[in-house]
């Protein structure tokens, strides 16, 4: 059967015709869609984890049990999944354990580029790297073979453009109704002390050398021989690039991007008078084919850059080859500046601590527009769970002292639940005090509203249907507990669509200074609570800019300095109306 699928439908789709049993990880764009997708099959079990390294040793434990299992999760995951993924890569699997990673070159979501084959490398483990959907289909099952075959973890690396796009699929059209592995008790396998992982090592090494003999026969590298003046070496995406670009040239086709296979390599080195290696934002495979011994040539034209996609214009300038269009905005197009949604729960607390002029250390979501013109007021965002942590570092290097400003943390739900807790049990620990903010809008937002510890809605309720606004089966966490269990001196509970309540949290907050206080803001997202009330009026506007300085998309300010309320886009929140100081905006309520 053919079906038009993207690269996430299609390895979910792939994994479930395999067998996979279980599926795990943390939603993360560009990887999200897979375990939605896969979430949808009864057959198959599927969770969201509290994070990348819970997911992927539950996939370890669920595969040593002989279950075949697949974690899901983007780039930066990988770091915090990082610290099983090196010891699994030791012990070995039961089940076939298959990792995708998920990178997004030139960061449309994310706070860098990195390059996870490095991980593939380094972990000495199979990457597979799939250069459209039917790929994405067929290289996840050979994966499962694979980790098998060679008792590993298998990776799959995907892009943003991969994960994303869509191209026709043939698909099988049953789900292959695989065995449970027997599990048999081996410490000296799966029990990582030093005599046992000692020996271990020694098998590492053994597979090595039988994964390098394998990547020479596996099919699933591709030589395609055409003109032998150039030869391109790529992958992926950047394949198909390069095949629009130079449709003459010869390509060898990396689809194992770990280990490489040194002999056909150089066959096709020396089948071609020029050799390009032509990769985006990353120099992996570059470094690893020059270690071969193999030796690529400099572009003819202007090089490729160094961050960032590639597209077949910029190869093109590569080799020297006029671009035959290109692509320009036009020159009166409008400015659309990244902002929180209208009616956004976190814009009340970030106009707050805008106006206390805090310091804000900020964290990963979609509080991190808090950043952005005319909020303006978070100052970091590093990873997920450092907005905590940062606080207590700028409390020891003694800011608030040294500026007059207070110092603020500020972290969502699902981020607090993903590493937030340990950050908050490190201050609590080494005698902190300061303040840290909440924003529990009941979903995680930023990556599609999945459900989390927090809402407690599992994604198996999510597949079923059930919102993040319903009551779920599962045990959502009572972060105001939670915070008091942690030793947290001083914890509330706000309605974040409260001003007034708003800017006397975090007043009485930030006034303590020899107290560690916790703020939780509550309030749903508006992309899963839709209700909406009638827009509000203004009248005999002085333009004196307050509401304008809310960011609110739904508010413009006209020709005259006065604002005006788009309809089409206001949902009736009333947080222009509260921060109003002369009263022009009267709220209509329902």
């Amino acid at each position: 059967m053919r079906r038009l699928l993207s690269g996430n439908e299609a390895i979910a789709q792939g994994a479930w015709e395999a067998g996979v049993h279980i599926g795990v990880g943390y939603p993360g764009t560009p990887s999200t869609e897979t375990l939605e997708n896969l979430s949808k099959h009864d057959e198959v079990y599927c969770e969201w984890a509290p994070n990348e390294k819970v997911a992927l040793e539950v996939a370890a434990g669920a595969s040593m049990g002989g279950a075949r299992s697949l974690v899901t999760m983007k780039h930066v995951g990988v770091n915090v999944a990082a610290d099983p993924l090196m010891s699994v890569c030791n012990t070995g699997v039961n089940g076939g354990l298959v990792v995708l990673a998920a990178d997004d070159p030139s960061m449309f979501s994310s706070q860098n580029e990195q390059d996870s084959r490095n991980y593939a490398a380094f972990a000495r483990i199979p990457m597979l790297e799939p250069a459209d959907s039917q790929e994405a289909f067929d290289f996840v099952q050979r994966a499962f073979e694979i980790s098998e075959e060679f008792d590993c973890p298998v990776m799959v690396r995907e892009s943003m453009r991969i994960a994303h796009t869509k191209t026709l699929v043939e698909t099988g059209e049953s789900h292959n109704d695989q065995p449970l592995r027997s599990f048999e008790p081996d410490p000296a396998k799966y029990v990582m002390m030093p005599g046992f992982a000692r020996q271990r090592r020694l098998f590492v090494n053994d597979r090595t050398r039988k994964l390098v003999e394998f990547a020479e026969n596996s099919g699933l590298n591709r030589v395609e021989m055409r003109d032998t003046s150039i030869g391109v070496i790529a992958s992926g995406a950047v394949y198909q690039h390069v095949r629009e670009a130079l449709p003459n040239a010869s390509t060898y086709k990396l689809g194992l991007s770990w280990p490489f296979a040194p002999q056909s390599l150089r066959a096709f080195a020396n089948s071609v008078d020029k050799l390009y290696i032509v990769e985006e934002a990353c120099d992996y495979f570059a470094e690893h084919i020059h270690a071969l011994g193999i030796r690529s040539d400099a572009f003819p034209g202007i090089a490729l850059p160094e961050e960032g996609e590639l597209t077949p214009a910029l190869i093109k300038r590569a080799f020297s080859i006029a671009a035959p269009y290109a692509f320009t905005a036009a020159d009166d197009l409008p400015p659309r500046p990244p902002s929180l949604c209208a009616g956004c729960p976190h814009r009340l607390v970030f106009v707050t601590l805008r106006n206390m002029k805090a310091v804000v250390t900020g964290d990963i979501g979609c509080y991190t527009l808090g950043a952005t013109p005319p909020l303006g007021a978070v100052h970091s965002t590093v990873d997920m769970g450092a907005s905590l942590s940062m606080a207590h570092g700028m409390e020891l290097a003694h800011v608030q002292e040294r500026t007059n400003r207070p110092v603020v943390g500020v972290i969502g739900d699902s981020t607090f639940a993903h590493s937030g807790i340990t950050s908050l049990l490190g201050t609590v620990y080494n005698g902190g005090s300061g303040t840290l903010c909440i924003l529990d809008n009941r979903t995680t937002a930023m990556t599609g509203c999945q459900g989390n510890p927090c809402n407690g809605v599992t994604l198996k309720e999510q597949a079923r249907g059930l919102s993040p606004l319903d009551v779920p089966a599962g045990k959502p966490l009572d972060i105001e507990g939670l915070c008091k269990a942690l030793g947290v001196d001083d914890v509330v509970s706000v309605d974040s669509q409260d001003l007034a309540a708003v800017k006397e949290a975090l007043k009485n907050a930030t006034d303590s200074s020899d107290t560690l206080s916790v703020i939780v803001f509550h309030s749903p997202c508006r992309l899963i609570d839709r209700t909406r009330k009638s827009a509000p009026e203004i009248k005999n506007c002085r333009a004196c800019g307050m509401c304008i300085k809310l960011g609110c998309p739904a508010i413009e300010k006209g020709d005259d300095g006065k604002a005006y309320i788009d309809f089409t886009q206001c949902v009736g929140c009333g947080q222009c109306a509260q921060v109003c100081p002369f009263g022009c905006i009267e709220s209509k309520g329902e």
